[in-house]
């Protein structure tokens, strides 16, 4: 704190205008650290789930299985329900799936492994 009133009365002056109109730079640094904070810290959990072996801990792993079943389902195993049904003389009717969403995620995981493949192979 200043001794002289000019100097104490501009730094008053400062204060109030730095509080009626924040610095932009500072704001941007201060949301720019957050950001950073947030990508290493989920960088840190990708890290630890990359080191486990098993297939079915990662979320894409899981994902995958689902996808798998949901076309083995639609596309194979509803059929040999219905065909086996019918051989015993027991008709059932079997519903088709709506593949639109489980096709978003399918070609949302397949394009996401193939740009982590061509990080791999690039070495980045």
């Amino acid at each position: 704190m200043a001794l002289d009133p000019i100097t104490a009365g501009v730094d008053l002056a400062n204060t109030i205008v730095s509080r009626i109109w924040p610095d932009k730079t500072q704001q941007e640094q201060q949301q720019l650290a957050a950001v950073l904070s947030m990508v290493q810290g989920q960088m840190a959990i990708n890290q630890a789930e990359a080191q486990s072996t098993d297939p079915l801990q990662h979320w894409r792993g899981g994902l995958g299985w689902v996808c798998v079943m949901g076309y083995a389902w639609n596309y194979v195993l509803s059929g040999l329900v219905v065909t086996i049904g019918s051989l015993l003389n027991h008709p059932i009717v079997v519903q088709k799936m709506d593949m639109s969403e489980l096709s978003t995620l399918t070609l949302g995981m397949l394009g996401l492994g193939g740009m982590h493949v061509y990080q791999q192979v690039k070495g980045k």
